[in-house]
């Protein structure tokens, strides 16, 4: 099984378990050792199918604005750990791929692996939604003739995402690419970096 039939693997059972309680507040059942590689793959999708849930929830037209601050900070939240956890998976690649002698025509890549993972995970997310929509009865045909080719859509782009990370990662193995890693510098949740909070508020 190559490392990317893994992710597949393991996002597909977040997903599904997830959906067991299809709870926003449910404990993570995650099955894999704390610290391995598969544990962060699982809590990356996690975070995801969490998130999409949540995005969903604060869209309610009838949510109160106290409610809808403390989910908005939520997400911000869960913004910020799948950035660090996607980070975490960066470096996870960056150990094994650094030391490799790059080729003199050796290329970089637009975005690190951990990040086209991240996107794969995502893409789990919406492939389990749309096959809900799919399989609604109280639908035009008209909608759920589009369902169907989204759904479709979306599969395709499965496929070729799983091809093209397979790929990226045997470009590094063989030194095709240079394994480079920029971390996010995200400045907004960062008490020492964004003017409002270290201004206290003031400004």
């Amino acid at each position: 099984m190559t490392f990317v039939e893994q992710c597949n693997l393991i996002f597909r059972q977040s997903v599904e378990d997830y959906h067991k309680t299809d709870d926003v507040d449910a404990t993570m059942p995650n099955p894999y050792k704390e610290g391995s590689i598969e544990y962060d793959l699982y809590k990356k999708n996690w975070i995801d199918v969490v998130q999409w849930h949540l995005e969903d929830i604060i869209r309610d037209p009838h949510i109160d604005p106290v409610s809808a601050l403390a989910l908005k900070r939520r997400i911000d939240h869960s913004n910020q750990d799948r950035t660090d956890l996607v980070e975490r998976i960066d470096s996870f690649f960056y150990e094994q791929f650094h030391k490799i002698e790059p080729k003199k025509n050796a290329r970089i890549n637009t975005e690190s692996p951990a990040w086209a993972v991240d996107r794969l995970s995502i893409l789990h997310v919406k492939i389990y939604h749309m096959q809900e929509q799919v399989g609604r009865k109280d639908v035009s045909a008209e909608q759920h003739e589009k369902c169907v080719e989204k759904l479709r859509v979306l599969n395709e782009q499965l496929e070729d995402m799983t091809t093209s990370i397979n790929d990226l990662l045997k470009d590094y193995a063989a030194g095709r690419r240079i394994m480079k890693v920029y971390r996010q510098m995200k400045m907004y949740n960062d008490p020492n970096l964004n003017p409002v909070l270290y201004a206290g508020g003031k400004k």
